[in-house]
């Protein structure tokens, strides 16, 4: 019967799209359950961007008649308008251990994104820039996956490479723990930094979203450079977005905005605390004891995701991006946490590589994206 490539447009076939990772992962530890309910909405909702962005299609590979792999690819409308690139992107990638499969999915997607002009492709990626599929990961595969982090078999990798895939760029991550000496000895330098520069550091205020997301975007506006090519400033609707998702997860007390004595934003972090601790144990399902077990465990909850943080040019250097993990690093021993990860960073983000590594040192994960042209 050999592979049968079908599009994931609903019924059956969507449900196989969704549901096929369960099977993929079985049995492993450090894979994640997404909660299915959430995941299908995550590729069919109207305020997915990736819907919003361009145009995208989602297929299912059928091995005799079973599901053997699916894949996400589209065309980022506005990145490509913005940075005169033809480029398209590969997402939620997963496939069993089989080249003729893989290959079979690959093709499929090349030949849409010839169709529309497309001269590259480059994944695997969400949209806007997000976290939850950034990258293959290709080391330390037994380490716990953090909130909106991705997963995959090592073999991922292989697959790609001998499709014809390069490297594209690799993000890293980095481990945080709650003995983090690097981290005590800048409780005596950051104050001093905050009086000698003259700003200070607050929590977001999740009554009054609508400044802190204004500033946020000013942030980000400042400090994002041009020449990073998978990037542009979010929109207001995607800033409205943004904190439409993140109010009901957020921890205030690890998401802080930096700002001079005159009001003027210069710095923010977005952490997160690990719901995956609490995801692991509903097995993708919110009934009918999934809601429960959230109830019950997110209290439990001992370990941080650092997802961003930005500083405009003019005060890096000067101790904000040191003041903003202090806080939550201080507030992460309050509450008793234990571990944390900051990621994914790109290997271009040469300032906050550089930060972090004063405050945690080297990375132990890395996350590969592939580039090919079509």
């Amino acid at each position: 019967m050999g592979v049968i490539i079908r599009e994931a447009a609903a019924g059956k076939v969507l449900d196989d799209f969704v549901r096929l990772p369960f099977s993929l992962y079985q049995g492993i530890e450090a894979w994640v359950p997404p909660i299915i309910s959430d995941n299908r909405k995550y590729v069919t909702g109207k305020s997915n961007y990736m819907n919003q962005a361009g145009p995208n299609a989602r297929i299912v590979a059928y091995l005799d008649g079973v599901p053997a792999g699916r894949l996400l690819y589209g065309i980022n409308e506005h990145l490509n308008h913005a940075k005169g690139f033809r480029e398209g992107y590969l997402s939620l990638f997963e496939c069993i251990d089989s080249q003729i499969v893989a290959d079979a999915m690959l093709d499929h997607a090349r030949s849409w994104f010839r169709e529309k002009g497309i001269e590259y492709m480059k994944g695997p990626l969400s949209l806007p820039g997000g976290d939850d599929c950034r990258g293959f990961l290709i080391d330390n595969f037994e380490s716990p996956t953090y909130v909106m982090q991705t997963y995959n078999h090592k073999y991922y990798n292989d697959l790609f490479s001998a499709y014809g895939f390069e490297k594209y760029l690799d993000c890293y991550g980095y481990d945080i723990k709650d003995d983090q000496e690097d981290i005590r000895k800048f409780e005596r330098l950051v104050p001093l930094a905050m009086k000698r520069y003259g700003y200070t550091v607050d929590r977001i205020d999740l009554t009054n979203m609508d400044r802190e997301m204004r500033d946020v975007k000013k942030i980000i506006e400042m400090s994002m450079p041009d020449d990073w090519d998978d990037f542009i400033p979010p929109n207001d609707e995607e800033i409205a977005l943004i904190a439409k998702q993140l109010i009901p997860y957020a921890d205030p007390d690890f998401i802080y905005i930096a700002r001079t004595l005159e009001g003027e934003p210069i710095g923010f972090d977005i952490a997160l605390p690990d719901y995956n601790m609490v995801l692991k144990r509903m097995n993708g399902r919110l009934l009918p004891f999934g809601i429960l077990k959230y109830m019950k465990y997110r209290k439990k909850i001992d370990r941080l995701r650092v997802f961003v943080l930005f500083v405009v040019p003019e005060y890096r250097k000067k101790g904000v991006s040191g003041a903003i993990y202090l806080n939550m690093w201080r507030k992460g021993i309050e509450k008793g946490y234990k571990r944390g990860e900051a990621s994914t960073i790109w290997e271009y983000n040469k300032p906050m590589i550089t930060d972090i590594k004063e405050f945690i040192g080297e990375p132990y994960k890395t996350y590969r994206l592939y580039r090919m042209n079509v």
